[in-house]
């Protein structure tokens, strides 16, 4: 029962979380993210018409190729149409377009952070030559009704590493049917770097987690030869890394061999014990003694003769490391 009601809540959160923020109409203290840091005089170009399209939140990072962007609570990015001055949102309809755009605009070094709808125009970057488009997803062009819209599920088709700036933002901006009408200033996201996917499937853990593979460690490159002999030992996880990191660590680095330097073993042996340990905790009885051992081996607690003992280390027990 505990278990069904606690999958419904999971299955109803994001979209109470999508109700929510489609409704509270935003006070001018409200937390929507604007790109802007300087106040606009009434002769800037950022709007005359005092509108400007927002994102609601901040991206979730790190971004790669095929993967669902969301933002920073994990929900699909959306847009508001809100008043220039007081951030209030309004609900006019408009027409919005979804973008890729230079990270490097615009110019960090301008006077003033307003725009013209050109220069948001000449930033927009497309695909490669022989590419998919850079952005696939559900509706990249859509109306805007009531202020607010979700954008649902966007992904990039390629990463970032081949423009100047090696980086991208996500912009938004109003569609006019006849080219004319008040300006509504674009919205645009924070500058990010999108990595190919391949790339995740092969990162490291920070922290790892007992479960992880052993090549989830800083310099353990997956099917490697440090990968390889340690499989060969049977330590195949960041656990079995520890357990033997404890019990045998003489064996443990004799085995990685001198291909593996003193440096890059530290870095390696850091970044192991990182790793959460959790609360588990495991009982070994001998004839005369008592061991309470956490999950890599480390003794919590030792009772010998009926005394309590502790900093009791285990590579000083015989017939421990047959625990490995």
């Amino acid at each position: 029962m505990v278990n069904s009601l606690k999958h419904l809540c999971m299955a109803l959160e994001p979209v109470l979380r999508k109700v929510v923020r489609c409704n509270i109409n935003p006070s001018p203290h409200s937390s929507l993210y604007i790109y802007s840091s300087k106040t606009h005089s009434s002769s800037s170009a950022s709007s005359a018409s005092g509108l400007q399209l927002v994102f609601s939140s901040k991206l979730s990072l790190p971004i790669f190729t095929g993967t669902k962007i969301v933002d920073a609570g994990g929900s699909p990015l959306q847009i508001l149409l809100a008043d220039t001055a007081t951030g209030t949102r309004m609900d006019n309809k408009v027409k919005v377009e979804i973008v890729v755009l230079d990270g490097d605009f615009p110019e960090e070094d301008r006077s003033s952070t307003a725009w013209t709808s050109e220069e948001f125009g000449r930033n927009v970057v497309k695909e490669r030559t022989g590419k998919r488009p850079l952005l696939a997803g559900d509706c990249l062009t859509f109306t805007l009704r009531d202020g607010c819209a979700s954008l649902g599920e966007i992904e990039f088709t390629d990463n970032s590493s081949w423009i100047r700036s090696r980086k991208f933002r996500i912009g938004a901006r109003v569609v006019r049917d006849g080219g004319r009408g008040l300006r509504v200033r674009e919205a645009m996201t924070e500058a990010f770097i999108v990595k190919d996917h391949r790339g995740e499937l092969y990162k490291k853990h920070h922290p790892p987690m007992l479960e992880d593979e052993v090549w989830r460690l800083e310099k353990i490159g997956k099917d490697g030869a440090f990968h390889k002999k340690l499989a060969a030992e049977g330590v195949n996880s960041v656990q079995d890394f520890l357990k033997l990191s404890v019990v045998d660590p003489l064996k443990l680095r004799k085995m990685l061999g001198a291909g593996m330097s003193d440096k890059m073993w530290e870095v390696t042996i850091k970044h192991a014990r990182r790793c959460e340990l959790g609360n588990k905790h495991y009982i070994y009885r001998g004839p005369s003694y008592c061991l309470t051992l956490n999950p890599i081996c480390q003794v919590v607690n030792a009772t010998i003769s009926g005394q309590d003992c502790s900093n009791l280390d285990i590579s000083g027990i015989n017939k421990v490391s047959s625990l490995q």
